[in-house]
């Protein structure tokens, strides 16, 4: 494994910059800022926020990653033997919208929200996943957080329960005739022609990171950049350890990594030991 978020956040410390709009305005085609937050992450990650060419770029990427994905399906990349990450920008720090996929403690390759393409992207059975959720204001990055699914989401059989159940009752109902589909349901021959169907979806969403973890972190929209970035701390343990000694000697007030505990998202009377890696611009 050649990158993994403890280099990605030791890259977001050396570059210390968020201006989306001066790093990618004019130099690819990431003109919007979701594209840009996107491209961030990913440079983060491949130590190339300093390339300039596009071409050159994606060739970096193609050396760290085994899948880059699309938004219709999670997750946007793949680490080689690594771990997944899904991106998502918001402006402010509401409710974060995840479409027709559930949050996941863990990616599994047997998941139907996924493409064949990712699923054969290299031999995987289950992956971490990285929700990296970017507050974007005025072309520039105001906050970033990236969290682990096994620390924010719960297990997939509570989302799966509910969505089943839901998916049961729709096409129990009488007098309407249904197709199968992976969505909630589908409704044929709404009309007297029997040309209109109706699509049944779930719209997923979750509360953003600064509220769910706010018993642990503080957030002050004073500075002008704030990161957060929460694992597990068995997780942060099995990162090689010349990784996890560049970041401990990282020497900045701004720079921070604290030992907390966080609810377990499957049980929130038991907590579980997790560490918060904190870092802002003034």
């Amino acid at each position: 494994m050649k990158t993994n978020l403890l280099k990605a956040i030791f890259n977001l410390k050396k570059y210390s910059n968020n201006d989306l709009e001066a790093i990618y305005k004019g130099r690819n085609r990431a003109t919007i800022m979701g594209e840009a937050l996107e491209y961030y992450v990913k440079d983060l990650f491949c130590d190339c926020l300093a390339e300039k060419d596009i071409n050159r770029k994606e060739i970096i990427y193609s050396k760290y990653f085994s899948y880059i994905g699309n938004q219709n399906n999670p997750p946007d990349f793949i680490i080689q033997r690594g771990d997944a990450a899904e991106v998502k920008k918001i402006e402010g720090i509401g409710g974060i919208p995840l479409n027709s996929s559930y949050p996941k403690a863990k990616l599994s390759s047997n998941s139907d929200m996924i493409t064949k393409r990712c699923r054969a992207c290299e031999k995987w059975k289950i992956k971490d996943i990285i929700y990296s959720i970017g507050t974007v204001h005025g072309g520039s990055l105001k906050l970033l957080w990236m969290v682990y699914g096994d620390c924010y989401a719960a297990s997939s059989e509570v989302y799966e329960r509910v969505r089943n159940k839901i998916s049961k009752g729709v096409n129990e109902l009488s007098g309407v005739e249904f197709s199968a589909t992976n969505e909630l349901g589908r409704v044929n021959k709404v009309d007297p022609l029997g040309i209109t169907y109706l699509r049944i979806r779930g719209m997923w969403g979750i509360e953003h990171p600064n509220k769910v973890f706010n018993y642990v972190m503080e957030y002050d929209k004073n500075k002008e950049f704030i990161f957060f970035a929460l694992m597990k701390k068995e997780k942060y343990n099995n990162f090689p350890e010349p990784d996890r000694k560049a970041i401990e000697c990282i020497k900045d007030k701004s720079f921070s990594i604290i030992d907390v505990e966080i609810k377990d998202p499957d049980n929130p009377a038991k907590f579980m030991p997790a560490k918060l890696i904190q870092f802002s611009l003034a």
